[in-house]
């Protein structure tokens, strides 16, 4: 039993480029600083502004991010992955510690507006560097692996930050900062100097009847966006009225909430990759991310059942909602970057990320304000029911034929 779980774990790694893996490497570096965002509407209520005002922040970092989406995207195309990324983690991490420092509220939306752009600008960069460091039968193996660098940092970011926001908020600003910087210069002495010219030697998708179109043009594509728009509105609110619920309702302390933020990385991180080896091939990608957003909904419907111990109310909807990201989520890449090639792949990926940032703003703001004036039981119902929506869109889109 041992042994096969052994070799199970080794073949979900196996056949992944040593460039990924470096790559990996860095989004660790990266990420195990990663708190501001996670404790930014718990931040804000420190500072004495409103629930509403903190996730108008937040959803100002969705505004910023748009912008970023699209000229990463953009940038990607014309000057190449690597430069991008290096530029996007560097000055994202010189913003981080210079937010830290604004104390008036419009002084905190510009600058978090700012930063957003600069550091969401990464995203289609770094979704056109898994893609070239890759083949097509790695591919949705090697997001994966970067995925779960991302969640085993997300993991240690958010149990650091609950430490050092209980200690103090300043602290987070600074390690996030410095995490950034760090990363993008692991990035250069780790990953040698891909230029434009490399960048543009095609792998192959497995679509190349669409080789030269624009995304605005795939009408299959922009119905897949609208979908991302209501799943990410849903899932968005881990970080917004999730993290209030847990203090304000479940009484839990900012250690204890970083403790269950982190669980969500951590379990990912031991077993996403071996969820994903074994799912591979198995269903369509999009009846996948139906699936894991159906279980997504069923997550919020669970904080509506009696309180007996918030902390382990907390655990198990992380439990829930983890599982069904771990279902949906490793897919979404593959399967729209299975619809580009070299000449158009950044602007999709900008579109992709353009589509999270979008519900960013939309789920930030309008979440916290319905948490503010409708209550927590009647916001998580209406969650539950777009998801159910937003998973019947997934089953009817994977009907059609591409």
């Amino acid at each position: 039993m041992i042994n096969a779980t052994i070799r199970l774990y080794k073949d979900s790694y196996a056949g992944l480029s040593r460039r990924i893996w470096l790559l990996a490497l860095v989004m660790l570096i990266n990420r195990s600083g990663t708190m501001v965002l996670a404790f930014m509407t718990l931040y804000c209520r420190n500072l004495g502004f409103s629930i509403r005002q903190g996730g108008l922040v937040v959803a100002v970092y969705g505004i910023g991010s748009m912008v970023g989406a699209l000229l990463g995207g953009k940038a990607t195309d014309h000057w190449g992955f690597y430069r991008v990324q290096f530029a996007a983690l560097f000055f994202g991490g010189t913003l981080f510690m210079l937010l830290g420092q604004m104390k008036s509220y419009e002084a905190i939306c510009i600058c978090t507006f700012f930063l957003s752009m600069v550091n969401e600008s990464f995203r289609p960069a770094n979704a056109s560097a898994i893609t070239h460091y890759s083949d097509a039968t790695s591919r949705t193996q090697s997001f994966s692996l970067v995925r779960l660098s991302i969640n085993l940092g997300w993991a240690i970011g958010s149990a650091l930050g609950g430490i050092l926001a209980s200690i103090h908020y300043q602290l987070l600003f600074w390690v996030d900062g410095i995490t950034n910087i760090s990363a993008a210069l692991m990035l250069l002495f780790l990953l040698p100097v891909v230029t434009l010219s490399q960048q543009k030697k095609d792998h192959g998708t497995g679509l190349q009847i669409r080789k030269n179109q624009s995304p605005f043009a795939d009408k299959i594509f922009l119905k897949f966006l609208l979908l991302q728009v209501t799943f990410a509105l849903c899932f968005f609110q881990l970080f917004t009225t999730i993290p209030i619920f847990f203090k304000s309702t479940l009484l839990l302390n900012e250690f204890s909430i970083g403790v269950t933020m982190a669980f969500n990385g951590l379990l990912i991180a031991l077993v996403e990759m071996v969820l994903v080896y074994k799912l591979e091939g198995k269903r369509p990608y999009l009846q996948l991310m139906g699936w894991g957003t159906l279980l997504m909904g069923v997550s919020f419907l669970m904080l509506l059942l009696p309180l007996l111990n918030g902390f382990w109310i907390a655990m198990t909807f992380m439990l829930v909602i983890t599982v069904a990201e771990m279902i949906a989520m490793p897919f979404m890449n593959s399967y729209y970057i299975s619809r580009t090639n070299h000449n158009n792949r950044g602007q999709y990926a900008g579109l992709y990320t353009m589509a999270w940032s979008i519900a960013q703003v939309i789920g930030s703001f309008s979440g916290a304000m319905m948490a503010d004036k409708l209550g927590f039981n009647l916001l998580w119902t209406i969650i539950f029911l777009i998801c159910l929506i937003t998973a019947i869109g997934y089953f009817q889109l994977e009907k059609k034929k591409l």
